[in-house]
């Protein structure tokens, strides 16, 4: 799949461009300036537009000169296309193209190109007129004044190169966030909404112009081959445990000892008390590194220095259940070659080394989850969100599961939401509303929350803050919610529909509120006042004090221990699951293709959440979770195993599909085309949903089984 054709519109680097000529038509007309401009998604750089003037070698009319205010003598000493047409590829370089009825200035410069024998390099454009009437159909006219007027973009330096593709500029920026309100986040979304709307009888798209729609998958840089090892396991498995440490009074000469005793190369210092870990902003590390540069610094007096004026701080550090690629990324990207490990509250429980990871072939790890982790800006983020996609389609070829895969995009999620939530942090602080109030802890729910996320998402969070709040606390934690959730929504990660976000008041409280709602929710005796309420189980904190996070999860489900008839209201509040099947035994579609979700996940993962939280099986995700109530209800019943195959197929085709239509540029579902299935496909498919069509009996089953 083409990366560039993943990126969301708001990171797309482009070349806005624009000609100037002596004529109308594009066959006989010869361009006498071009202009062109550098963007990145919603921002012009700041580096010099292109501007030359070309000589056309033929005389310019009256009615050209009039509009543009070029003439002969104006380019007496202009070169010609062929002298210019090095220096304005080397400027465009592999950037998109936009341009404002582009097709027009393409086919100029295809056939300048063709009189000095040279072929226009395919590439991906888009037009502006096009992309404003996606966006809104019902505008008068989409001329560049109108377009202007409608989007508040000033005109100015109008017919001349530079000028107008400075203006275009301007309007595809503009246009971004109104394409984004109508679904159309990517350039392959942008590029195929284009096409479809050519297609259109009313449009006028002269036939002398070129498409530009006609290279939308090509010059596409690929996603190369990964080490997939990295992607199937967390560092949880080959970390150090418990870590090794030393007092910060202890010298350097008792910290060699210890570490020749031991036999590892790093110690941590934790504060206060050597042998009780501490969060790693708080910690230290001394490596044999930071010992060599101690020595050759102060000579054999370094041996009797305390730890504590050699030691490295902040200690860097990795979650234990971040998949170990992640750790490889850090250690590239920061130039370390150890990190502290932590568990779900934050603090430090494991070592982590470049040894550890030699086993997992660490050489061809990808940078996609330190990407996120360090971008800066909106613009950044959603550049390394773009990757995602084609990553996930290279893991599949390479023979991992779609259940793997989910995870890896689980845990890419839960970055990019804490990164999120960082950015939206640190702008509150520069805006003036000060630190947060109180410790708090941002989390994801549902698929994200289970590890089960698909690349169809949309926005699933909370916020829970410390008890000891002040009584503006929730406003502050409001406007946090609201700009972490505007971020995400600009990078790929939709609003949720349902309104479950953070920013929304009843998915954010205090640790008693929270409890209190939990509380509330048990005694509920209507299914419809349980909307949305069972995702809430599968809640994991991405940011912040996590053992907030965890704290209210373990309680949540302490709460409804053995309660059936909660845990029934919530199999009733999401609804019955739709059958895939007919009577016949056919596949029921629309169009073509079968909603998986609706046909089989949702209800399958509906069930197994609700049993866990019956029979209080404190896991997140679905397999763990029928695994472990078939264990807590000592059943042999072959219908788990089933159902766990079939949670297995549902996944792998609907991920697949999902692939297939982001690099086409049609907005990922759960809708899986069944014309496109192999026969053995098929039959797979047809046993998963025959499974399924069990799943009331088997739930019922299970959860009165005493």
């Amino acid at each position: 799949m083409s990366v560039r054709n993943a990126v969301p519109l708001i990171a797309v680097d482009a070349v806005a461009i624009d000609t100037e000529a002596t004529g109308l038509d594009p066959r006989k007309a010869r361009i006498v300036e071009i202009g062109a401009l550098r963007l990145t998604g919603e921002r012009l750089k700041s580096d010099a537009p292109f501007r030359r003037l070309v000589r056309p070698g033929i005389r310019i009319p009256d009615a050209a000169v009039r509009i543009h205010g070029i003439d002969e003598a104006v380019l007496a000493e202009a070169p010609d296309f062929a002298g210019v047409w090095g220096e304005f590829a080397e400027y465009l370089g592999e950037d998109v193209l936009i341009g404002h009825t582009i097709g027009f200035d393409i086919a100029l410069l295809t056939s300048e190109l063709d009189r000095i024998g040279k072929l226009w390099p395919p590439r991906p454009m888009l037009d502006t007129q096009l992309l404003a009437q996606i966006a809104e159909p019902k505008l008068a006219g989409y001329s560049l004044e109108e377009l202007g007027a409608w989007l508040d973009v000033e005109i100015t330096g109008r017919h001349s190169a530079v000028g107008d593709a400075t203006v275009t500029a301007k309007i595809f920026c503009a246009l971004i966030p109104r394409l984004r309100d109508r679904g159309i986040r990517t350039l392959a979304e942008a590029m195929r909404a284009s096409h479809a709307s050519l297609d259109r009888p009313e449009q006028q798209y002269h036939p002398s112009w070129v498409s530009p729609t006609a290279t939308e998958n090509v010059s596409a840089t690929g996603i190369g081959d990964f080490d997939t090892y990295l992607y199937r396991h967390r560092v949880s498995t080959v970390m150090t445990a418990p870590a090794k440490s030393v007092a910060a009074n202890a010298t350097v000469g008792t910290a060699i000892e210890k570490m020749t005793r031991h036999k590892v190369s790093s110690l941590f210092i934790f504060p206060a008390n050597a042998e009780i870990p501490a969060r790693p902003e708080q910690s230290g590390i001394i490596t044999e590194r930071d010992i060599l540069r101690a020595i050759d610094a102060h000579g054999p007096a370094a041996l009797t220095l305390p730890v504590g004026q050699v030691m490295s701080t902040p200690l860097s550090s990795v979650p234990a259940d971040a998949l170990a690629y992640l750790a490889v990324a850090r250690m590239n990207r920061r130039g370390f070659r150890h990190l502290g490990v932590t568990d779900d509250t934050g603090n430090v429980v494991g070592a982590l080394s470049t040894r550890d990871l030699l086993s997992l072939r660490a050489e061809a790890a990808v940078e996609l989850g330190d990407e996120i982790d360090e971008a800066k800006e909106t613009a950044e983020l959603a550049r390394a969100w773009g990757k995602l996609a084609p990553m996930c389609g290279a893991l599949l070829r390479e023979g991992m599961t779609a259940k793997e895969v989910a995870s890896v995009i689980s845990q890419e999620l839960e970055q990019l939401t804490r990164r999120a939530a960082i950015l939206a942090e640190s702008a509150m602080k520069e805006a003036g509303h000060g630190d947060p109030p109180c410790p708090y802890a941002f989390v994801v729910l549902g698929s994200a929350g289970r590890g089960e996320s698909l690349l169809a998402m949309d926005q699933d969070n909370a916020l829970v803050f410390a008890d000891n709040a002040n009584s503006g606390a929730d406003r502050w934690f409001q406007m946090l919610a609201e700009q972490t959730s505007d971020i995400l929504h600009a990078v790929g990660v939709p609003y949720c529909k349902g309104g479950v976000m953070a920013k929304n008041a009843p998915w954010r409280g205090s640790l008693s509120l929270w409890r209190h709602r939990v509380n509330d929710w048990i005694q509920r005796s209507n299914p419809q006042d349980l909307l949305s309420v069972d995702i809430f189980f599968d809640l994991h904190g991405v940011y912040g004090e996590l053992d907030l996070a965890e704290t209210l999860w373990h309680d949540a489900f302490d709460a409804a221990r053995g309660n059936v008839g909660f845990s029934k209201l919530l199999i009733e509040a999401a609804g019955a699951t739709e059958p895939g099947l007919t009577w016949l035994g056919g596949f029921r579609t629309i169009q073509g293709r079968i909603d998986l979700k609706k046909s089989g996940l949702f209800g399958l993962v509906t069930a197994a959440r609700s049993l866990a939280i019956c029979h209080h099986v404190a896991r997140r995700s679905t397999a763990e979770r029928l695994v472990g109530v078939q264990a807590v209800m000592q059943s042999s019943d072959s219908d788990v195993e089933d159902l766990l195959q079939a949670h297995g197929i549902l996944f792998e085709l609907i991920l697949t599909q999902q692939i297939i239509d982001i690099e086409h540029g049609r907005i990922p579902t759960n809708a899986v085309e069944i014309k496109r299935l192999s026969r053995k496909d098929r039959d797979r498919l047809h046993l998963a949903l025959r499974s399924v069509e069990h799943l009331d009996e088997i739930t019922r089953a299970l959860l009165f089984k005493s």
